[in-house]
């Protein structure tokens, strides 16, 4: 079957998502063995030991608080409590933390640091898996044993005021609950509004022992501008009221209840320094966890202790009087129970390590060497003897040393226990790995075989798509691996999910990972056979190889090399940003070559001589200067200007590599990415500062101007009038958010203004899209086509300058800036081929998605995108914003090739677009193919969650992204080879 290169290519990476999408399934794996969806029981928990003497301590102990309120304040950093801002605007809180009667801890949050899966660590004390970070856009009903529904069997009453995840995740358990949307981000003021209205009348109300709150509008902020907002402050005042009302409503009520109230305040998770959370800097994973109650001895100075964040569930389990979760991982904080006696002390140690033990017994399956296991075999010995001689009456020094000594092996055992367990929080799906990578590993070696041909004079080759099915190796090979996969199904002991898929599925991926390596054996035995390509390529000339080709393959096998190291991707940034520098210098010298230096028949340089300069290139040059200026290039009074000052062209064309490489330097400033200089300051961290806001607003202004100078060229009247409003409409809604000034008071929350915009971005890209249908079905006009083209690429940057952050405006105007530089100047005088631009356009897309603040951490994922213009979380425009938003500048560039590639039919042949949509999927496809061949050797790795992960579900993305863009450049290519052949 013949094929064009750009359809084939296409396919081959649809494949190769399909086959990535089932290496994910069985990469972020359900968690590890647990008692499942069981729930401890009070009943089962174990009798003190007592060294063959009877103890009259044989159920839970007596809880030691009577009514407890949980405040919980999303993206609360620890440094909001305890640092500077703690002073300056909650003076309550801090006083209550520094003299008050309290504990005051910094708790640590694992990755990724999203709402849903830290409520469910602090409730379940078990640390939920990577993938709950796609959970947390629908939290589902949480059946694992946990707090919420201990404090219910027990016959504790739980009322809720907050995000809505709780009620999703904990349905039925609340006697009465009132939620709120936790996607809305444009709103953090009636979000908590909603929350505290109840307080008055909950606190004076004795029908509830369990209260929780769970206030957003900080986390909302910081979305929207990130933690050096001049709103943080008021927010963090407006939370600090809330904890005096709730601390007097409760010391007010201890007077009355035999047992003295808690008060927790904690945080779910922290806040990046760009407002973000997701990732595991250390903005991110610490939170603060204050225990306040009568019940603890005053303070006489200020100390915090960093614990885990899921040993609040078995601190909370039982000093609430309730069984500690089957499935917890953490360990008691002693601290909080250090007013009571030692005995009882023990006794909460001794329960704890019972239940980690268990689940220690249950996960690892040589436990018995574990060290943890075997300490609190001897803890609870020793735990026995001391028993033995405290009821035997002895009150000697032995007594208390041998006590002493039994809290610090308890202590120990615990935490060893809890760090084992910590470190196998989920199994591999290994099987479906294997499967998915098979599928992928074939793909990319049948692109890669493919390449010489495809790369060919007319961008069509031969396919073998139907011979394998004649073949007896596709059906000896289907036999094979159905025969694996009911071995590994029937013989496993774990739970695959290949396995769970029906007969008529697995039958599909067997056939297809069957006929994919026929496909490959048929090409390589015709690529042997013939023993060169039958079609000489046009795109690469392997006889004449220059320093630009050389770059470009360096560059993108040594990117690719680099993603096995976890260092190289925490900086990747600084990988694309090395090689785009070195890019520009390439430019810099092909140009100087190109005016300086001519070739003699020889093959050797020679003086430059400005008469042997083609007046062609200069005039095609030239042509491009006129295209923005008022002089028509075909009049007498143009051709003088243009024969008088080729100087000047010279200079401009010289002197674009350097102005790109200028560009480049300030954007590096811009926006601090990566992990090692993320935290140092940044020209984007100081235009959003509160005092900066004039500056930011000039610099939005301005941004908006230039981007409507420079887009409007290739629209119509209509766009270029639909362009400048919908540019007004970003500065108002921009205004109306407050992150820039306005004359006049706006909407708070900016939702008509940012509709006011969509309206303009869809009319543009309808004209645009009727265009295409235009030049396709009514006629074959090509510059209506390429009209089309453009106008869907100013639709686009319109939404880009709307989702984008007021400060990364810079960013779009650096892109359509070099855009211009490269096609107006340096495409024109340069002959590069549509590979070589291809490949040049990649890496800059790569640039400009560092140089937006992107990095291959979750929490740079600016999720405000997917709700500009919204009243609420609406599912499909929120998905499709928020990838738009996080990947601006790769589909800039590939849109504008897609354009450019069109509008230069003249200067490239037929096949240079089959070419380009070839090479750009190879730049994507190969990277993926051997990172999902790392990330599996080096799923041990110690940082597989923190680094290798995030980064698998950004190939992941990207390649979704990149499929998405190469199948516009395949219907182009496809429109193109009709037209030609009629």
């Amino acid at each position: 079957m013949r094929l064009r290169s750009s359809l084939f290519a296409v396919c081959g990476l649809l494949l190769q998502l399909f086959g990535m999408a089932i290496f994910l399934r069985g990469f972020f794996p359900a968690p590890a063995n647990t008692f499942g969806a069981a729930k401890a029981r009070a009943s089962a928990a174990p009798a003190e030991p007592a060294g063959g003497l009877a103890s009259n301590r044989t159920g839970l102990p007596s809880p030691l608080f009577g009514r407890v309120v949980i405040m919980l304040v999303d993206a609360l950093r620890e440094d909001f409590v305890f640092g500077p801002k703690g002073k300056q605007f909650m003076p309550h809180t801090q006083q209550l933390v520094e003299r008050g009667s309290s504990h005051s801890f910094i708790a640590k949050a694992w990755a990724p640091t999203v709402t849903m899966p830290r409520i469910k660590a602090m409730m379940t004390g078990k640390i939920p898996g990577f993938i709950d970070i796609i959970m947390n856009l629908n939290s589902p009903t949480l059946l694992e044993d946990n707090l919420i529904w201990q404090a219910k069997a027990a016959g504790k009453r739980t009322m809720f005021y907050g995000d809505d995840t709780w009620i999703r995740m904990f349905p039925d358990q609340f006697i009465e609950h009132d939620g709120t949307t936790s996607f809305f981000v444009s709103d953090y003021t009636e979000v908590d509004e909603n929350v505290t209205r109840h307080l008055d009348k909950v606190l004076e109300r004795n029908d509830w022992d369990l209260l929780i709150l769970h206030y957003l509008g900080l986390d909302h902020i910081g979305h929207l501008a990130g933690p050096n907002s001049h709103l943080i402050g008021p927010k963090l005042s407006e939370m600090d009221n809330i904890i005096q009302k709730i601390h007097t409503g409760l010391v007010f009520k201890d007077g009355e209840a035999p047992l003295p109230n808690l008060l927790i305040l904690c945080g779910d998770h922290g806040m990046s320094d760009t407002g973000s959370h997701g990732g595991s800097s250390s903005h991110e994973v610490n939170t603060p966890l204050v225990f306040i109650s009568p019940a603890f001895r005053k303070k006489k100075s200020f100390e915090s202790e960093y614990v885990e964040q899921t040993d609040l569930t078995s601190t909370l389990a039982l000093g609430f009087g309730l069984p500690i979760p089957r499935n917890n991982l953490g360990h008691l904080i002693p601290s909080v129970f250090e007013e009571r006696s030692l005995r009882e002390q023990l006794r909460y140690l001794h329960l704890n390590g019972y239940q980690l033990s268990l689940l220690i017994q249950e996960s690892i399956p040589a436990f018995e060497k574990d060290a943890g296991y075997k300490l609190f075999q001897i803890a609870q010995k020793s735990h026995g003897s001391w028993i033995k001689l405290y009821l035997e009456g002895n009150t000697s020094e032995t007594l208390a040393n041998l006590g002493k000594k039994v809290l610090r092996q308890y202590l120990d055992a615990v935490k060893f226990m809890s760090s084992s367990l910590s470190k196998i929080v989920a199994q591999y799906d290994l099987y479906s790995m294997i499967v998915g990578t098979i599928i992928v590993v074939e793909v990319i070696f049948l692109l890669v075989v493919c390449t010489p041909e495809a790369l060919g004079s007319t961008a069509e080759f031969e396919v073998p798509v139907f011979s394998p099915f004649y073949s007896l190796l596709f059906y000896l090979l289907c036999l094979m691996f159905a025969a694996v996969h009911v071995v590994v199904c029937t013989s496993t002991s774990t739970s695959c999910y290949f396995c769970s898929l029906s007969w008529l599925l697995v039958a599909t991926v067997v056939i297809l990972i069957s006929a994919l390596q026929c496909v490959l054996f048929s090409t390589l035995w015709k690529c042997f056979a013939n023993g060169k390509p039958q079609q000489k390529s046009c795109a690469v000339d392997c006889s004449s190889w220059s320093e630009l080709n050389l770059v470009l393959l360096l560059g993108s096998i040594g990117h690719t090399v680099s993603l096995a190291s976890s260092s190289f991707i925490e900086e990747e940034h600084q990988t694309w940003f090395f090689l785009v520098n070195t890019l520009l210098l390439v430019f810099f010298q092909d140009t100087c070559r190109k005016y300086f230096a001519v070739s003699d028949p020889k093959g050797k340089a020679t003086k430059w001589n400005p008469e042997d300069i083609d007046c062609n290139e200069q005039q095609t040059a030239i042509h491009g200067l006129f295209e923005t200026s008022d002089l028509d290039p075909k009049d007498d009074k143009s051709k003088s200007y243009t024969r008088s000052d080729r100087n000047f062209e010279k200079l401009l064309v010289l002197s674009s590599p350097w102005v790109i490489l200028v560009f480049c330097r300030l954007l590096r400033s811009l926006n601090q990415t990566g992990i090692k200089y993320a935290e140092k300051p940044d020209i984007g961290h100081w235009l959003t500062s509160s005092n900066h806001r004039i500056e930011l607003s000039t610099l939005t202004a301005i941004s908006l101007l230039l981007i409507f100078v420079l887009v409007q060229k290739k629209g119509s009247f209509v766009s270029k009038a639909a362009l400048a409003l919908g540019l007004v409409g970003i500065y108002c809604y921009r205004a109306a958010v407050g992150n820039v000034v306005f004359p006049w008071k706006l909407d708070k929350q900016g939702i008509i203004e940012a509709r006011f915009v969509y309206v303009f971005i869809l009319g543009i890209l309808f004209t645009g899209v009727k265009d295409l249908l235009k030049s396709g079905v009514v006629s074959s006009d090509t510059v209506t086509n390429s009209r089309g083209l453009w106008e869907i690429y100013n639709g686009l940057v319109l939404l880009a300058a709307l989702l984008l952050r007021p400060h990364n405006l810079p960013v779009l105007l650096f892109i359509l800036l070099v855009q211009m530089i490269l096609t107006r100047f340096i495409w024109r005088i340069l002959d590069y081929d549509a590979a070589q631009i291809t490949i040049i356009y990649y890496w800059f897309g790569q640039a400009s998605f560092y140089f937006q603040g992107n990095s291959n951490s979750i929490a740079t994922v600016d999720i405000s995108a997917g709700f500009v213009g919204f009243e609420d979380y609406v599912k499909l425009p929120a998905i499709f914003l928020t990838i738009f938003g996080t990947y601006i500048g790769p589909l800039l560039w590939a849109v504008h090739l897609t354009c450019y590639m069109s509008s230069e039919r003249s200067r490239y042949s037929s096949a240079s677009v089959g070419h380009s949509c070839y090479c750009f999927i190879l730049l994507r496809a190969i990277p993926a193919a051997v990172y999902i061949i790392l990330i599996t050797s080096l799923r041990y790795h110690l940082f597989i969650w923190s680094v290798f992960s995030p980064k698998l579900l950004y190939e992941g993305m990207h390649t979704l992204v990149t499929a998405a863009a190469c199948i516009m450049f395949t219907a182009m290519d496809q429109k193109r080879m009709f037209k030609t052949l009629s």
